[in-house]
């Protein structure tokens, strides 16, 4: 028998409601499908995220184009190049590149695992010059600043399988034809090609002005101030790239490097790049956002505020923070010991009469976000556009059982270790050091302050140096610009690549995550309504004595 027309039967089978009339089933159908997806969304509402990150599509065939017309050039070493690769090999394969395999071969030399970068590498560096000079038997003593546009051999090259970073410096009256300057020390010059981009929000991302000088050779390049760095953004091959320098934008001083001072050093550099090396490796994909993983173990003390739920009227023009539920990345806590306390060292408060839920002091929880309290430093990620860039981390005093075995805790000796596995950016007697991870799914910078800059210097805390996750690098200080400039505290923070370069996002989230894989406890979110309570917002709204200011 069939049954009658605008009803439904399933699989043979009649089930309860498989006569009901079609448009009331398909109502049905659309309302549990619509309240199951609000379910999904109910449930994933509060949990951290990792982030979306995009990958570029490279174009080599363009890449080996420039080679050749570089290598050209020089007639007499043109021939040392093989640019008809094995046919039916896969675009990866080496031999399907064999111009790049031989550049590699001549610039690991210089640049240290050059082949590993999987977008073509642009440095300021004359391949073809230095190998005219090698026939024609010129001392091997030769500057290698000769072939840089006297730009003084890498303070900095890493490559990896994200891409690679490079830092060159040029010296005060270095360079023919550049414009003198009041700045007295070398200008450092920072350029990233990446085969990874993080996708955040980011409303005062793309903007910038052309260069007219540039155009011809940079059909695209922007250029903009950004969080303190003078930038250059283009994308040659597919890839982006930013060449950017550290700089103050004001009027120039013997010891800042002003902004309008750094433009000619950065054009000078954009203008002697050519392809230095780098080789295809298998296409990527996107690497889309989803839950992050957490203990399921609820831990029975640790508690924080929300993200971006920063003390009140601590932002910049009483601007609120930002709430970002980004864990960046899956990183080791930087501070060897537990506990350890997130909250400001420079809007402090009191001990609330709110016992556990409440605010308590710097030393007990629960967590307060910090990245968003007023600073003069640029912060796209904070509504005012200026922030603290990162947040700062107390160490917990010892333990009873630590207290009774003096050398298992020293309250001036607590160690600060390497959150993951990379390499290490610092120049002598700089303030900070940045730790760089560059992996197939990631592109990411972690930076560390108020360690003390001689103490780094002597434990060889530089430029290129690899470390492990949880090596020592330091120990929680209170150096900033002298001894005793500030709290006893860290200041941890994140970079992540975008096309508009090396941007600060919140770390907060990331500070969690790390934390709760510590301990092996899930925390405890403290609700917005005891957050907003006027015995807490008193206390918030008081600052405690200062001992120095704050990064």
């Amino acid at each position: 028998m069939k049954p009658p027309r605008n009803r439904l039967q399933f699989g043979g089978a009649c089930a309860e409601n498989c006569y009901l009339p079609f448009s009331r089933l398909a109502r049905s159908a659309l309302t549990s499908l619509l309240l199951l997806v609000a379910g999904i969304s109910i449930l994933h509402a509060g949990e951290f995220r990792t982030p979306a990150i995009s990958a570029a599509r490279v174009d080599w065939l363009a890449a080996l184009d420039q080679l050749r017309s570089e290598t050209n050039s020089q007639p007499a070493i043109a021939s040392a190049f093989t640019f008809s690769g094995h046919r039916r090999l896969p675009a990866f394969d080496p031999r399907s590149s064999p111009a790049l395999v031989q550049l590699n071969a001549v610039t690991s030399q210089i640049f240290t695992g050059i082949g590993q970068s999987p977008v073509p590498v642009l440095l300021p560096f004359d391949t073809a010059a230095f190998l005219e000079a090698r026939l024609n038997h010129l001392p091997a003593s030769l500057s290698v600043s000769k072939y840089q546009d006297d730009f003084r051999p890498a303070d900095l090259f890493d490559a990896g399988p994200a891409g690679y970073d490079a830092i060159f410096s040029l010296e005060p009256g270095a360079g023919d034809g550049m414009p003198p300057r009041t700045f007295d020390g070398p200008v450092e010059v920072q350029i990233t090609g990446s085969i990874l981009t993080y996708d955040i929000s980011d409303p005062q991302g793309g903007k910038g002005e052309p260069v007219k000088a540039l155009s011809a050779q940079f059909p695209d390049l922007r250029r903009f101030i950004r969080e303190g760095y003078v930038r250059y953004a283009f994308t040659r091959f597919g890839v982006p790239y930013v060449v950017s320098i550290q700089c103050l934008d004001s009027a120039p001083r013997a010891r800042r490097l002003a902004c309008r001072e750094a433009y000619p050093v950065a054009e000078r550099f954009l203008k002697a790049l050519r392809i230095a090396g780098g080789l295809p490796s298998r296409p990527r994909m996107d690497i889309p956002s989803a839950v992050a993983e957490r203990p399921p173990e609820r831990s029975p003390d640790f508690t924080y505020f929300p993200s971006g739920d920063i003390i009140t009227n601590s932002g910049l023009h009483n601007q609120g923070g930002r709430a970002d539920l980004t864990a960046y990345s899956q990183i080791r806590f930087p501070l060897d010991k537990i506990p350890a306390f997130v909250h400001s060292q420079s809007f402090g408060r009191r001990r609330s009469s709110l016992a556990g839920d409440g605010a308590g002091g710097k030393d007990s929880y629960p967590w307060r976000d910090n990245f968003c309290e007023a600073r003069s430093f640029g912060v796209g990620q904070c509504a005012s556009g200026y922030g603290h860039q990162g947040d700062d981390i107390r160490p917990g005093v010892c333990s009873q059982h630590d207290q009774s075995e003096p050398d298992r805790c020293d309250p001036r000796q607590q160690a600060v270790v390497a959150v993951r596995d990379g390499v290490l950016i610092r120049s002598r007697q700089q303030q900070s050091a940045t730790l760089q991870i560059n992996t197939r799914t990631e592109h990411i910078r972690f930076r560390y302050m108020h360690m003390n800059p001689t103490a780094m210097d002597a434990d060889g805390v530089l430029n290129g140096r690899s470390v492990d996750e949880g090596e020592k690098i330091g120990v929680v200080s209170n150096y900033l610009d002298h001894p005793n400039g500030t709290t006893r505290h860290l200041h941890f923070d994140v970079q992540v690549f975008t096309r508009d370069g090396w941007l600060w996002v919140s770390p907060y989230v990331t500070l969690i995550s790390a934390y709760e894989r510590l301990i092996r406890g899930r925390g405890r979110e403290i609700g917005p309504e005891l957050a907003a309570s006027p015995a807490l917002q008193e206390q918030a709204a008081r600052p405690a004595p200062q001992e120095g200011g704050d990064n």
